[in-house]
């Protein structure tokens, strides 16, 4: 697989990014990176690949079924990372029509590309290609206090907007697995953070507002807990996944940990107050506010990934604190490399 293609869709998100610039630090392949650049694309993110020859960038939708079959007969690519998906829960609730449109039908028109190139390959293109769908583990639902974590042998009963579209989503790619033999290989991901994500979620809008000195907002009583997984740890899983999973197979993705809201709030001041204390003493804790609840808002999740672990031996390689540190940091230096020099 190592001098080949890979078609990566959804390249310019913030796990999409990471996974493409981690694909071309570890392979000497190309790297065509497909993306409709909508509000939670990155450049910066591709900012740096901008000199490297391997990076093919190519703005358009998964769901234009021509330039999708153009992109595959042109550059041949054994594999196809699918990324491309609206994301963001709160905004599923308001507008699901985007989720539908995106996660659903543009996959369909995605994968009978897919399905369309993959049968005219020769007998051993197509016995290597791979289509590796990146889902979400919100997709299984909520977990009840004491249940076992998620896994491969969850069932899918998705509460929200954004997780229904992402069950239909696994749904297509199993079906055309099944129905068609297309390869194709899924990953349930648990929450992903890190430097670059969008200001939208969950950890980069607290660390904005405690910057700011601006309440940081937490959901409910803000003992709702997410399995919190470092990006370049699950950029990492998703590449091993790739290269030693076979066709048919799910994987669970995770650290195997749930952490409540408010603990993680409780760690990103706590760093703060470490690399930026603010004046007097006081302690940027005392910015946390609760808030209304989201509706339909899953309680608990966390995801045991022992089946990836068993087949490639990967495991995260950081904690929830020294994620978190290096994410505080990474948007610390930002903040002052954004600051203008005074003027002499």
């Amino acid at each position: 697989m190592h001098h080949d293609a890979i078609l990566v869709t959804g390249g310019a998100g913030f796990i999409g990014s990471h996974f493409v610039r981690a694909w071309l630090a570890a392979t000497p392949g190309q790297v065509v990176n497909l993306d409709n650049l909508t509000y939670a694309a990155d450049a910066s993110g591709l900012e740096e690949l901008r000199d490297d020859p391997r990076h093919v960038f190519v703005h358009g939708d998964i769901g234009d079924e021509n330039l999708v079959s153009s992109l595959l007969q042109k550059h041949r690519p054994t594999a196809v990372v699918n990324f491309a998906a609206e994301t963001h829960v709160d905004r599923s609730i308001q507008q699901p029509a985007g989720f539908i449109r995106t996660n659903v039908v543009a996959t369909m028109a995605l994968l009978e590309a897919l399905r369309r190139h993959w049968q005219a390959l020769e007998a051993t293109s197509k016995g290597r290609f791979r289509l590796l769908h990146v889902s979400t583990d919100e997709v299984f639902g909520s977990l009840q206090p004491g249940d076992a974590p998620f896994s491969e042998r969850s069932s899918h009963a998705p509460n929200n907007p954004y997780a229904a579209s992402k069950a239909s989503s696994d749904h297509l790619v199993r079906a055309w697995h099944h129905t068609h033999g297309l390869p194709a290989i899924t990953l349930n991901c648990s929450n992903h953070y890190g430097p670059r994500q969008n200001a939208e979620k969950f950890i980069p809008r607290l660390i904005a507002c405690a910057m700011a000195g601006a309440p940081m907002p937490i959901y409910g009583d803000g003992a709702n807990e997410r399995d919190w997984l470092y990006v370049e740890d699950g950029c990492a899983a998703m590449r091993l996944a790739l290269l030693k999973g076979n066709p048919g197979q799910t994987f669970a993705i995770g650290s195997g940990t749930g952490t409540p809201n408010l603990q993680v709030a409780r760690k990103l001041c706590s760093l703060l107050d470490q690399l930026r204390p603010l004046e007097g003493g006081a302690r940027h804790d005392g910015l946390i506010r609760f808030v209304a609840d989201r509706p339909g808002h899953d309680r608990r999740y966390a995801v045991d990934a022992s089946k990836l672990r068993a087949l490639t031996g990967w495991t995260p390689a950081e904690t929830l604190e020294s994620g978190l540190r290096k994410t505080v940091a990474w948007y610390l230096q930002r903040s002052v490399d954004a600051t203008p020099a005074p003027r002499p």
